[in-house]
């Protein structure tokens, strides 16, 4: 896609030098709820927790399912297509029809700016 002036746009999420790349402001995020965001092409659930925030990649390592459309208690996210259950502060799965633990991201919040780091800093 380009501009009127023929230029590509300049994409939005910039990657900071240490990799992190802002994803929403701690008030889109409220204690006990949790966010789907765009981090570079990446798809990623923010979890707001006991005054932290979280990252996992909003996919199911069982079937690819959405994450961030499941319900949560506690430290847990369920996904919504089979049940399997996960600890969203660190990925591990809990609980069949899911095995695999579903990659966690580190977060870090600059005044109101919630930023993560994926693996490829994007």
């Amino acid at each position: 896609m380009t501009s009127e002036t023929g230029s590509k746009p300049k994409r939005t999420a910039r990657k900071a030098r240490d990799g992190f790349v802002p994803v929403a402001t701690t008030a889109e995020i409220p204690p006990g709820e949790h966010k789907v965001v765009e981090a570079g092409e990446q798809s990623l659930v923010i979890f707001h927790a006991d005054d932290t925030f979280y990252a996992l990649a909003n996919v199911c390592s069982h079937d690819n399912g959405p994450l961030g459309e499941g319900m949560c208690s506690d430290h847990e996210i369920t996904c919504p297509r089979h049940g399997a259950r996960f600890d969203f502060r660190t990925g591990r799965v809990l609980s069949f029809p899911a095995v695999v633990d579903v990659p966690s991201y580190p977060v870090k919040v600059e005044g109101d700016r919630i930023l993560v780091k994926t693996v490829s800093g994007e």
